[in-house]
C-alpha cells in the first residue's frame, strides 16, 4: 500500500516559500488614488450632466438676457452709473440651486444606492474619501462658475458700452470671488449631505438655508424684531452673493470680500462634523 504523499496548496503564504514573487503588484494607496476614483465618478454619472448643463444654461441664459433688456430699454445717459458686471448676478442667484443640489447628490446619493460600501471597502479611510470627493467637486463647481461668469461678463460689458468701466477690483469680485463662493456653497451642500446621508433632505435643508431667511424676515412686522430682521437680509445668501457686485439689498452689514470668509467659516465648521460623524457612524 502506498503511503500518500502531502501535497502543498497553491495559496499557500509567501512566507512559506522565500523565493516566492507575487504576480499581483502591490501598491501602497494614497490620496491621489481616491481623487482618480472620484474624479471617474462624478464625471459618468448623468446627474453631474444634468444639474452643471442647467447651471451653464441658467447663467448665460439670464445674465445676458437681463443685460441685453436693460441696455435696449435705456437711455445711454443713464447706464453710465450701472456696473455692467452686475447683471450677471441674476444668472448666477438661480444657478446656484444647481450646484447645491449637485453637492448634496455627491455624497448622499452613494447612501442612497449602497454605493457607499463599495467605496468604503476600497478605499477603508473614510476621511480620505470625504476630503477626495471635497477637491473634486470643489475644482469642478469652480471651474464651471469662473468660466461661466467671465463669460456672461466680458458679452455684458461688450453690450453695454455706455456703462461705466468696470474696475480691476470689481472684475475680481464679479469673477474669481462668486466662483470661489458658490463653490464653498456647494461643498457646504456636500457636508450636509454627508451629514444627513438622504438626498431629499438635504436638498431641502439648503434650499431652506438658501430662502428661508429672506421669507423669515419679510414677515416681521414688529418694531421689536427689526434688528432680526435686518440681520437676516443682510446673512442670506442672496444678499451674500449681491454683495461681489456691490448691489447688497442693504446698506449696512458684510461687504467686500466679507461673504467669502463667512462662507468658508461656515463650510469649514459643517466638514469638522462630517469628518466626526463619518468616523462614528457605520456606512
Amino acid at each position: 500500500m502506498s503511503t500518500p504523499q502531502p501535497t502543498s496548496s497553491p495559496a499557500a503564504p509567501a512566507a512559506a516559500y522565500p523565493g516566492y514573487t507575487s504576480p499581483i503588484p502591490v501598491v501602497r494607496t494614497h490620496l491621489g488614488h481616491a481623487l482618480a476614483s472620484e474624479w471617474t465618478k462624478i464625471r459618468s454619472v448623468r446627474s453631474t450632466m444634468w444639474t452643471l448643463g442647467v447651471f451653464v444654461l441658467l447663467v448665460i441664459g439670464i445674465g445676458l438676457g437681463t443685460a441685453a433688456l436693460v441696455a435696449a430699454n435705456t437711455e445711454g445717459a443713464d447706464l453710465e452709473s450701472e456696473n455692467a458686471l452686475s447683471f450677471g448676478f441674476f444668472g448666477l442667484l438661480l444657478g446656484s440651486m444647481c450646484v447645491i443640489t449637485l453637492g448634496v447628490l455627491t455624497t448622499a446619493s452613494e447612501y442612497g444606492t449602497g454605493m457607499i460600501r463599495t467605496t468604503m471597502v476600497a478605499c477603508p479611510s473614510r476621511g480620505r474619501v470625504l476630503a477626495a470627493k471635497a477637491i473634486v467637486f470643489f475644482l469642478v463647481a469652480f471651474v464651471v462658475t469662473l468660466v461661466s461668469s467671465v463669460f456672461v461678463a466680458m458679452v455684458d460689458v461688450a453690450l453695454m458700452p455706455e456703462a461705466r468701466e468696470p474696475s480691476g477690483g470689481e472684475w475680481a469680485k464679479g469673477t474669481l470671488g462668486v466662483s470661489l463662493f458658490i463653490a464653498l456653497l456647494g461643498l457646504l451642500s456636500l457636508a450636509v449631505g454627508s451629514i444627513i446621508r438622504h438626498s431629499a433632505g438635504a436638498i431641502t435643508i439648503m434650499i431652506g438655508l438658501f430662502l428661508a431667511p429672506l421669507v423669515i424676515a419679510l414677515f416681521m412686522f414688529s418694531e421689536s424684531l427689526v434688528d432680526v430682521r435686518e440681520a437676516l437680509v443682510e446673512y442670506s445668501i442672496p444678499n451674500l452673493l449681491s454683495v461681489f457686485y456691490s448691489t447688497s439689498l442693504t446698506d449696512t452689514g458684510p461687504s467686500g470680500w466679507d461673504p467669502l470668509w463667512i462662507a468658508l467659516g461656515v463650510t469649514a465648521a459643517a466638514f469638522a462634523g462630517a469628518f466626526a460623524l463619518l468616523e462614528k457612524r457605520d456606512v
